[in-house]
């Protein structure tokens, strides 16, 4: 876990990570969400609208940027603000995802932070975007 203190992020500075995304990652998703909508639960239904397979929830992807954030740019001194996310091509059970950010602003009066990221499955393929903005707590 990174633990950069606002004065030692640059803007320009990346941090990025992989993951694979699992079956288990999905039913723990569903357990704590409560969302069993059948695009994410029922293989045939999600195949009868055009999906090769059921597709990963959405907000668990998007969950990656806290990890992002919180653990690596700037890592343990982040206060996580908001998060303006895309969803631009789904998610499947086994792929690879690459999450990526690079601080793009400092606003040094409020000590918060603009992260721009991405998540990239194996193929290369965008599947999100965000503006990410996050306070770093005090040296």
């Amino acid at each position: 876990m990174r633990q950069y203190s606002y004065g030692e992020v640059e803007i320009g500075q990346t941090e990025a990570f992989d993951v694979e995304v699992t079956e288990d990652m999905q039913a723990m998703f569903l357990r704590i969400s409560g969302d069993n909508n059948p695009m994410h639960t029922d293989e045939a239904y999600a195949k009868s609208k055009g999906f090769k397979s059921r597709l990963v929830y959405g907000m668990l992807t998007a969950s990656f940027y806290s990890t992002l954030v919180g653990t690596l740019l700037p890592g343990e001194k982040c206060l996580f603000h908001e998060a303006d996310v895309k969803f631009r091509k789904p998610v499947f059970a086994g792929d690879i995802l690459e999450i990526s950010g690079q601080c793009a602003e400092k606003h040094d009066a409020l000590k918060l932070l603009i992260i721009k990221a991405k998540i990239r499955n194996q193929n290369k393929d965008l599947v999100s975007t965000a503006k990410l903005q996050v306070g770093v707590l005090d040296e």
